[in-house]
């Protein structure tokens, strides 16, 4: 049996495909899945056994140049591998009008999410079939969900298995223990407080760990060259294609992280995890994995669900963080999370 996904984007929503995909493999022998995905993140589907081919697209990139005759040209070939065989079944796992698009494209049996369950609602109308799948669960139930309806087998139970095969992942072990940092994100207001970051790094550094700094922005790397001025054991990483962060991530004693697609990939690598959030709702949404811990503000507003914060102080209170709900969660408080739940208790102060 041959199915096409259709998950085009972002990171984090990519990585909560796998496990569905690895129920299937379980549930279906022989099955083999081809993927059509954004060419940014084309990597990470190959590191799943089940999948046999990726399609990449570029719609980021040729929304900005839709005329242009590289854009055309690149349309035609995209276009050309989508028709080059007929499938069992395509599944939208996006439920976007573009997905639904382009799953419509492909050959076979085209499903997704109904109309009470589909992120845009038109895109239902462009499917074959369609499966309502509450909204009140976390992305990766949803999915698993999505998958079992339109396969035809039961929802393992137990913890999701994003099946990453980490032997194409695994480099020499390192003898220094080390944490990596994941400080960057999109949202503002995801945004633990530099000033934070600067005391997590110092508390680590005097328990022995040497902390290495992830960046995708100059912006990011900015930050993380401040963070790393004030600690005697802190390293800027190189900037790092996904395949390179990786494997750092793998060989880490643990990863401190914001709401970012990156801290999903630690999530499916199954490295121990704290995951920081203000606006955001990991419920919904979070990293899910068997070494995660979720660390949330305790905020009026929290969680606003804002990319600008939306807090109304009427209390007269002075906040040095900004937004002021990470105020609620301390550098203390996520290396005492950090020392309980992932390192050994010889870390413990």
């Amino acid at each position: 049996m041959h199915v096409l996904i259709v998950k085009t984007s972002s990171m984090g929503d990519i990585i909560h495909t796998l496990p569905a995909i690895t129920d299937a493999a379980s549930a279906i022998p022989n099955v083999k899945f081809d993927w059509v995905v954004e060419e940014k993140f084309a990597e990470i589907p190959h590191w799943h056994p089940a999948v046999d081919n990726v399609i990449k697209v570029a719609w980021r990139r040729w929304r900005k140049q839709l005329l242009s005759a590289t854009t055309r040209a690149e349309w035609r070939s995209f276009r050309q591998s989508l028709n080059s065989k007929k499938y069992d079944l395509i599944i939208d796992a996006q439920g976007l009008i573009k997905s639904a698009l382009f799953s419509r494209l492909a050959k076979g049996m085209c499903c997704g999410f109904a109309s009470d369950s589909v992120r845009e609602r038109l895109a239902s109308f462009l499917y074959h079939r369609s499966f309502s799948v509450a909204r009140n669960q976390h992305a990766v139930t949803r999915l698993r969900y999505l998958f079992s309806q339109a396969l035809g087998y039961q929802v393992p139970a137990g913890i999701p298995n994003y099946g990453i095969d980490k032997n194409k992942l695994l480099t020499e072990k390192k003898d220094e223990d080390y944490l990596v940092f994941l400080h960057g994100t999109t949202w503002q207001t995801k945004h633990w407080p530099e000033e934070y970051w600067t005391e997590l790094a110092k508390k680590a550094n005097q328990a022995g760990l040497i902390v290495k700094l992830a960046w995708g922005s100059e912006s990011e790397m900015k930050r993380a060259e401040r963070i790393a001025a004030h600690c005697s054991r802190a390293v800027l990483l190189p900037r790092l294609d996904l395949l390179g962060m990786a494997k750092t991530l793998l060989s880490a004693k643990a990863v401190i992280t914001v709401d970012t697609g990156l801290g999903h990939l630690a999530a499916a690598l199954d490295v121990p995890t704290i995951s920081l959030y203000g606006p955001t709702n990991p419920e919904l949404t979070g990293a899910l994995g068997r070494t995660q811990v979720h660390l949330s503000t305790t905020f009026p507003c929290s969680p606003c669900l804002s990319r600008e914060c939306i807090y109304q102080n009427n209390t007269g209170t002075t906040f040095s963080v900004n937004p002021p709900c990470f105020s609620t969660l301390t550098p203390h408080a996520v290396w005492s999370a950090l020392c309980v739940t992932c390192i050994d208790n010889a870390l413990q102060d």
